[in-house]
């Protein structure tokens, strides 16, 4: 969820309805997720969060982009595409429960578990004498 450092005033002209969950801008996302505004549009560009326009045709977000920000760059980190990372929050709901989170979390552990595990065959690979050019003829992880 979206941590805010002060209440926000409305303005007058704007309303927000009892009940209406809470939506942030573009500008808001980005700070809470320690990214910038040009990186909020690109993840929403690519699946990773959603948005909503208004009728002005900005960008409102829910509660979670933040969120879901931070976890794909921990992914993109562990070696995941931008692509991957969408597909992996493809069954998420809008307001995701921890053991929603948890599944993410189970699911991307092993994903990264298994990039080692290839990882250390290349090196073994690699390490084993062998000419390269035989190695990348074969794939040692299989």
């Amino acid at each position: 969820m979206l941590k805010s450092s002060r209440p926000r005033a409305y303005p007058a002209a704007m309303t927000v309805l009892a009940g209406s969950p809470r939506t942030f801008s573009v500008g808001e996302v980005a700070v809470d997720s320690g990214v910038a505004p040009s990186a909020v549009r690109f993840y929403e560009s690519h699946g990773v969060i959603t948005a909503v326009r208004t009728a002005g045709n900005q960008r409102r977000f829910d509660g979670s982009a933040a969120c879901r920000i931070q976890v794909a760059k921990l992914a993109q980190r562990a070696g995941l595409s931008v692509r991957e990372i969408a597909a992996l929050f493809a069954d998420l709901s809008a307001d995701p429960t921890p053991d929603e989170w948890a599944g993410v979390a189970h699911r991307l552990v092993a994903e990264v578990e298994g990039r080692v595990r290839n990882l250390k065959a290349q090196l073994a690979a690699l390490e084993s004498g062998t000419r390269l050019c035989e190695i990348g003829r074969a794939d040692p992880a299989r």
